[in-house]
């Protein structure tokens, strides 16, 4: 196994037709401005490998594939801008770029002429699971959940996965997690297609290479056209979510509003994982 890429957050390697991207940023793989970048560059390097048919996408962290966005980070950087001096709308201006940029790595994984496999186990949460809604084909170990808890911040998805889900699912499903805020259980997210393989605690990665030995059978022509057949991209859906995300997160009032509210709370927060979705009646299995 050769490497490509060595990130602070992510590497990159190869073993013959197979890559795979390693997630590593403690404590809960957040991804934050760092990790876009790195991942852009992964992106750069898999583009210039023609030979490859199959990409895994896991974690080296034992408790989390990913708990979400870096909220820490994009706290800071709100808060830094409005204290020197920097107007709310610029704040935003620069929100959206980020955005925007999000959504073009998400769609550029989606869209890789590749067979792409999410090896899943733990937290699998907010742009987590975003990321994992990008891949083809999701494997998952008996600890994974999956949450979108954005409504506790006041708002909604923002890289994609509102579109993502409904799309690999169903919109009474969508609605399920999104609503709720609570957290699925792999047996649930097995039971509705959301991941395709389910197996023992600490084999994703293992199961993940057994089907990607599967899947590099094929041609890089017949991979393509299969996905041009059986995924597609809204592009009105998708930008809907963007400008909703937008939207809810320029909302003003007393402390710089409601989003700007939760971000403060999160970051004060003495929880150790404080991006743990409230579930008083419990999750799915």
């Amino acid at each position: 196994m050769s490497a490509l890429f060595e990130g602070a957050t992510v590497t990159l390697s190869v073993d013959g037709l197979i890559a795979t991207l390693v997630l590593s940023k403690a404590p809960g793989n957040e991804i934050s401005t760092t990790t876009i970048a790195e991942l852009e560059q992964c992106l750069g390097h898999l583009e210039r490998q023609r030979e490859l048919r199959v990409l895994i996408i896991e974690s080296a962290l034992p408790h989390a594939f990913s708990a979400g966005a870096d909220l820490r980070e994009l706290h800071q950087k709100v808060a830094a801008h409005l204290a020197t001096g920097g107007e709310r709308r610029a704040a935003m201006g620069e929100l959206r770029g980020f955005i925007d940029r999000i959504h073009a790595v998400m769609d550029a994984i989606d869209l890789l002429p590749l067979t792409v496999i999410g090896a899943l186990h733990g937290v699998v949460f907010g742009g987590g699971f975003e990321l994992a809604l990008a891949c083809d084909l999701r494997v998952a170990d008996m600890s994974t959940r999956f949450a979108f808890p954005e409504l506790r911040l006041g708002l909604v998805p923002g890289w994609g996965g509102t579109f993502r889900l409904q799309r690999e699912t169903s919109a009474a499903f969508l609605r399920d997690v999104l609503l709720t805020g609570r957290t699925v259980g792999a047996e649930r997210a097995y039971q509705v297609g959301l991941v395709s393989q389910l197996v023992p605690r600490g084999e994703a990665g293992a199961a993940a290479r057994t089907m990607a030995t599967q899947c590099a059978r094929f041609t890089r022509a017949s991979i393509v056209a299969a996905k041009r057949l059986s995924k597609r991209l809204d592009r009105q859906a998708l930008d809907a979510e963007k400008q909703t995300f937008i939207d809810l997160f320029s909302i003003e009032g007393e402390g710089g509003g409601p989003v700007a509210r939760a971000l403060e709370a999160f970051v004060a927060s003495t929880d150790k994982r404080p991006y743990l979705p409230n579930t008083p009646t419990g999750s799915d299995k």
